[in-house]
């Protein structure tokens, strides 16, 4: 009986003349068992040896051009210019997405072939997106993806590529393409720009994982906490130190043109919260309640399984657009309450006299940074030129210089 793998050619002879013998074997018989057990080693070395090639995607163009008597200049309404079908029948471009899918309802050639991958069929979804509307250049210019000269021929190609390095599709919904996604959101904002950095800070987030799992325990008196390291001159890497022990993602990345943001709360796949700033005010005040009201929305409106994700740039706190918003109200809140509790600003002199030795007083008092206090005063006043050597102006890009 042969019982073992079949290494060599000269085994997988002798594995097929002794197969031709038990052919005829009987069911149930010793015979039967031997003829199954060498049919599964001689089609384990077959797929291993004699593994048929896919079918060339260019070979099945040309059969079927072939086949319906068509002309190389038919082929431009489909592939998109007479160059681009001369470079992909002579293999010096590779077929996009877009024209694989053109190709498929044109022309019939199944959707596995053309991906060349049993079984494949086209990516769906996100269907409303143009994916040449990216900001690739900018892209391309940090380092994001790889700068070349056919990088809009492949814009759908690269972004999905982005979204499964992101998590998935259901990461972030088509809810970013959509007209007025969110109440702090300006109006000039441009949701491709948008939507390609929050890609790029959930693939960050991937890829380096936390060694804590979240578990949504956080409360306020953890955000006062949280407020304290403001104190310490390396107050925003302890912050950072501090929310990946809870298994909150703190990712510093700066902001791409027209997106008009300070700060965004998601979560990753596995509910893992990530809280992403720009630092596009790189003030020491901006930092501390960026961070803070992303940390509210994490503890209380960021729920797992649920399409949600909050944008903010804060230069519309305030504005009648967005007083409604029961979400960010709340957050604004949380985030005031943990740096300075409403009655302890009532009552002291720092709120109605903003001098600096009053400021400097609280500060130590609360134990938070003074600039967090100036902030404060500056933004209730509306006058953003107090004060405005206690703010920690260039103070906070300082402790992540690899981002910037």
């Amino acid at each position: 009986m042969f019982n073992k793998l079949i290494k060599t050619e000269e085994d997988y002879n002798l594995t097929l003349t002794r197969i031709d013998v038990l052919m005829d074997a009987t069911e149930g018989t010793a015979e039967a068992d031997e003829l199954e057990l060498l049919a599964t080693l001689v089609e384990m070395y077959e797929d291993k040896h004699y593994s048929i090639d896919f079918p060339d995607p260019v070979e099945a163009i040309k059969f079927r051009m072939d086949q319906l008597s068509m002309k190389q200049q038919d082929l431009v309404p489909i592939i998109g210019s007479r160059s681009k079908v001369s470079e992909i029948l002579n293999r010096k471009r590779t077929l996009t997405l877009s024209m694989m899918r053109a190709l498929h309802n044109d022309l019939g050639i199944p959707a596995e072939i053309l991906l060349r991958e049993p079984g494949a069929n086209f990516p769906d979804g996100l269907s409303e997106v143009k994916w040449n509307r990216f900001p690739f250049t900018e892209m391309a210019k940090r380092g994001w993806i790889k700068k070349n000269n056919y990088i809009k021929n492949r814009a759908e190609e690269i972004i999905r590529d982005l979204i499964e390095q992101a998590g998935g599709q259901t990461v972030i919904s088509e809810v970013l393409f959509r007209k007025n996604p969110g109440s702090r959101v300006n109006s000039k904002m441009d949701n491709y720009s948008l939507f390609a950095w929050c890609l790029r800070v959930l693939i960050l987030a991937r890829i380096t994982p936390l060694k804590k799992k979240y578990r949504n325990d956080l409360s306020i008196d953890s955000m006062k906490d949280i407020a304290k390291l403001s104190y310490f001159h390396d107050g925003p890497l302890l912050a950072k130190e501090f929310l990946a022990k809870q298994g909150i993602h703190l990712i510093i990345e700066p902001h791409l043109q027209k997106t008009y943001l300070d700060g965004v709360a998601m979560l990753l796949q596995d509910g893992t919260p990530v809280i992403g700033l720009t630092l596009r005010y790189d003030r020491i005040d901006n930092f501390w309640f960026s961070l803070l009201h992303e940390l509210a929305h994490v503890i209380k409106h960021l729920k797992k399984d649920e399409s949600n994700i909050f944008i903010d740039d804060f230069d519309l706190r305030g504005h009648e657009t967005e007083i409604l918003d029961t979400k960010e109200s709340e957050a604004d809140k949380l985030a005031q309450l943990s740096l300075i509790p409403p009655q302890v600003w009532k009552d002291d002199p720092a709120s109605t006299n903003a001098t600096v030795a009053n400021v400097i007083t609280l500060s130590q008092n609360l134990k938070i940074h003074p600039a967090i206090i100036a902030g404060k005063i500056r933004f209730e006043r509306k006058n953003y030129k107090l004060l405005s050597k206690l703010v920690g102006n260039r103070e906070i890009r300082k402790h992540f210089p690899e981002m910037f």
